[in-house]
Parts: structure tokens; C-alpha cells; sequence
């Protein structure tokens, strides 16, 4: 799924546990990681988070369902796009309209894999 269509889905969606179910459903699409990827794994997550490259197409895998959906949305925002482009993205904003309800240590993680993006 593209970021816009994952953003309009979660939009139309008002219970917030509701929601937080699509985000675990969105961690099942996540695509296979090629062979020859570069990995690294992504610090300051509570869960384990690996982010993986190949050209400007990325792929992800984390250890609890709630994560992968978190990388899948990451994920879609960057997906094709090359560093110079991911630069100038606003990730967190981005994240914040999607108005999911995450604690502390989820939106610690959350900025981590934002750091990884800026750093690219």
C-alpha cells in the first residue's frame, strides 16, 4: 500500500483501538528482504527493528506485530524515494496526522527510525 492510502484508511477509521488493530494488520505486508540488502538494525527501539536498503527500495522486519505495522507506515512514506527526497520529508508530522494513540516508548522508536531516514 502506498503512504496516501494507508493515511486515508487509517483516517476513516474513529475507535482508536480499532486503528491500532489496522497498524498490526499493515506489519503482515511487509515485503520479503532481498538477499542482498544492507541492513541496519534501528537503536532506541523497544522492540528489535531492522531497516533494510536495496537502491532506494526499503524493506523492514521487527520482532512484535504493533512494530512491523509501524515500519510498514515508515516504510510507505519512503519507499523509491532517494535520501535527498527522504530529507526534506516530514516523517513525524506525517505520523502525527495519523493521530495514533503510542506511548512514550513507541514514539521513541518511531524517532529513531526517523533519525536512520535523516542519516541516510
Amino acid at each position: 500500500m502506498t503512504y496516501t492510502e494507508i493515511k486515508n484508511l487509517l483516517n476513516l477509521i474513529e475507535d482508536p483501538v480499532e486503528k491500532l488493530e489496522m497498524v498490526m494488520d499493515l506489519g503482515k505486508t511487509l515485503k520479503p528482504i532481498p538477499e542482498n540488502a544492507e541492513c541496519s538494525e534501528i537503536t532506541g527501539c523497544a522492540s528489535f527493528v531492522k531497516i533494510c536498503r536495496v537502491n532506494n527500495n526499503f524493506y523492514g522486519m521487527a520482532d512484535s506485530l504493533m512494530v512491523r505495522g509501524i515500519v510498514a507506515i515508515m516504510l510507505s512514506m519512503v519507499d523509491g524515494k532517494t535520501a535527498d527526497e527522504i530529507k526534506k520529508l516530514d516523517l513525524m508530522g506525517e505520523f502525527n496526522i495519523l493521530n495514533l494513540n503510542f506511548g512514550a516508548s513507541r514514539l521513541n522508536g518511531i524517532q529513531s527510525m526517523i533519525s536512520f531516514f535523516e542519516n541516510l
